[in-house]
């Protein structure tokens, strides 16, 4: 017999993928002793980009939620993931700080750590993986699997011998866009078992469709461990649900061992969740078939998502996907796995929404090119590389080789604010948005993003989805080309009301003496439709949905003099006047600047992008405040020139 473990995602992965990461530690405690007695091999609960997440939108500690978490389960080990170099952020941090974070994820609760390096530059992963053997975890060492001219078997072993020199407890082929095929599968692991003789743990994503096939091939290939979630938070570009393959594997020598009925009963209480708080369920579009060809991994799309919706411009999202995998050649093919898919994704956005390829520049991208995450997997295109950091020479050596000590650093910058070492900590890999979530705990209100909640109607008992309709045109079941079809038909025949539902969409037209001015708002709804009374034409209406924002602090108005610019916001984001919380503002009032030098920072798609001057000029007037949102299009400073 050989039984294949199963570890479960839904806790991490999972909502990462289809949920933006917004499952709240409230939303999993009801469950945790449920799931610790199911028999998996772990659960994956934390890293990623839940550390951040908890910080930046939710309100939460999330060491107190890795705490919490280690109190309720008692008999599963609890799993992470670690981006090698990078943490559970998004640049290399320093040495000490690595080991210090490893050293308190596991004094905290963590048994194994899932460590990986976007590039498979095994020099990145030295050090995390020497802290997570002092620290008495198991390491397990990730090899990433992507397409490529450079990314081949070969490529593969010789990552993951390198790893398992290091001293790597078992090996990942973290599969992380759903691309690794039934039959590639079988050729990776056997090729990892037969040379390596280590336990290997498949992790992939539903996305395209595979991941089940590609499971059971690796099963038969000897594969140990596989990635699972529960089905309400599974398929899409999550992970193949669990009772699936459980169920497949059942009545063979590769049978599990888990129980259906308890998965289920689990499965209940997640969906349960999912309709309260109005969350998609993962679905696999037509659409969604193309990661074949941009390869975004699962974690990316809802974060792709996330961004051009903050940049209002969702309508652009397959231009997007079109620009990224030209984006990733001229890049030198770098795996699109965080922090390496951000670099990418984000490019990718700002080509396309400021209408010039590589106008603007995020300081990561920069710093990618010029070797600070890395080897790249080929080298990087020379025409974007001068374009990017002139005739600047990359680093060749260890990305963390030069940085500075950072522990101390962060422990001058947060006394008076850091309760603990996993403050500090906290606070030396996100230093302003740990800062503003000490600066509200002091005072007692954290900043924190309201729970999004369904509207839920007596007659259908179902929840209001306002997800990933933008993949695919074709899926929509009612669209606005239908509804013009049967106002004309009404309008022309003898017919005075139609009620008509599809795909969760209600509309009632209706003709009547009544007439109604202003356009409504088409948006689908599960509520009951209201109804239009018109006179000659019909109209459809429904119920409009009503969108909360933030209230902020009135900008001032721009001067008006003669001969005078403004520096706008490229983007929506957050405005920062420096670099760091203790460091100078880029520039002052009064100060002479000039084109292409920077003047602010602003924060955007989970990067730093420095915004420079157009024009050259004194600074006559800062409209903005620090660490305040601003639109696109909004002024920033009055230039006189």
């Amino acid at each position: 017999m050989k039984p294949v473990k199963i570890t479960d995602t839904t806790l991490r992965d999972a909502h990462q993928s289809l949920w933006a990461t917004r499952m709240r530690t409230e939303d999993m405690l009801p469950i945790l002793t449920e799931l610790d007695e199911v028999g998996f091999f772990s659960l994956e609960v934390w890293g990623g980009a839940t550390f951040d997440v908890c910080l930046r939108f939710l309100g939460e500690d999330p060491w107190e939620r890795l705490r919490l978490i280690k109190s309720y389960v008692k008999k599963t080990p609890l799993q992470m993931l670690l981006r090698g170099q990078s943490l559970v952020g998004y640049t290399h941090y320093p040495d000490d700080v690595v080991r210090e974070f490893v050293s308190l994820s596991v004094k905290n609760g963590i048994d194994i750590i899932r460590i990986f390096d976007a590039l498979n530059d095994v020099r990145n992963m030295v050090v995390p993986m020497e802290a997570a053997k002092a620290a008495g975890a198991h390491v397990q060492a990730s090899v990433v699997y992507t397409i490529s001219p450079v990314h081949t078997t070969e490529h593969y072993l010789e990552t993951a011998t390198a790893l398992v020199k290091l001293g790597a407890d078992s090996i990942c082929i973290k599969d992380m866009a759903g691309l690794l095929t039934p039959f590639k599968a079988f050729e990776l692991v056997t090729l990892l078992k037969k040379e390596l003789g280590i336990m290997v743990h498949l992790h992939s994503h539903y996305i395209g469709g595979m991941a089940v096939g590609a499971y059971l091939k690796a099963a038969e290939a000897g594969a140990d461990v596989i990635d699972t979630a529960s089905v309400p938070i599974a398929f899409g570009a999550s992970q193949p649900p669990v009772e699936t393959v459980v169920r497949a594997f059942q009545e063979t020598e590769y049978d599990s061992g888990l129980n259906l009925r308890d998965l289920f009963h689990i499965a209940k209480y997640f969906e349960a969740l999912r309709k309260s708080r109005g969350f998609d369920r993962g679905v696999t579009r037509i659409t969604d078939m193309r990661v074949f060809d941009h390869q975004v991994p699962g974690g990316m799309i809802s974060n792709l998502v996330s961004q051009l919706e903050e940049q209002k411009a969702l309508d652009r999202i397959h231009d997007v996907l079109d620009e990224i995998p030209k984006v990733r050649a001229e890049l030198g093919y770098p795996p699109l796995v965080t922090p390496a898919s951000q670099i990418v994704g984000t490019q990718a956005v700002l080509n396309v929404l400021s209408g010039a390829r590589y106008k603007l520049i995020p300081g990561e991208v920069k710093a990618y090119v010029r070797g600070l995450y890395g080897r790249p997997p080929a080298p990087i295109d020379p025409d974007i590389q001068k374009k990017i950091i002139g005739d600047e020479e990359p680093l060749t050596v260890r990305p963390a080789d030069k940085l500075e000590p950072g522990m101390a650093k962060a422990e001058r910058e947060s006394a008076g604010l850091a309760r603990s070492p996993e403050d500090v900590i906290s606070y030396a890999m996100f230093p302003q948005v740990a800062k503003k979530f000490f600066e509200g705990r002091e005072i007692g209100v954290i900043p924190r993003e309201e729970p999004k909640v369904a509207k839920v109607t007596k007659d259908t008992e179902e929840t209001t989805q306002t997800g990933a309709a933008w993949l695919s045109k074709e899926d929509s079941k009612m669209n606005l080309k239908e509804i013009k079809e049967l106002i004309k038909l009404i309008d022309e025949t003898e017919i005075s009301e139609l009620n008509l539902e599809s795909d969760g969409v209600k509309v009632a037209i209706r003709k009547g003496p009544s007439v109604v001015t202003g356009v409504p708002v088409m948006a689908p709804t599960h509520q009951q439709p209201a109804i239009a009374q018109v006179a000659a034409k019909p109209v459809v209406q429904q119920a409009p949905i009503v969108e909360a924002s933030l209230a902020t602090t009135a900008a001032p108005e721009p001067v008006v003099l003669e001969n005078t610019e403004s520096i706008v916001s490229p983007m929506v984001g957050t405005f920062y006047q420096s670099p760091a919380p203790d460091a100078p503002p880029y520039v002052e009032l009064g100060q002479l600047v000039k084109v292409g030098q920077p003047v602010c920072i602003l924060e955007a798609m989970k990067l730093m992008n420095e915004i420079e001057s157009e024009v050259e000029g004194k600074i006559i007037q800062i409209l903005v405040e620090n660490g305040q949102p601003v639109e696109y299009g909004q002024p920033l400073f009055i230039i006189q020139k």
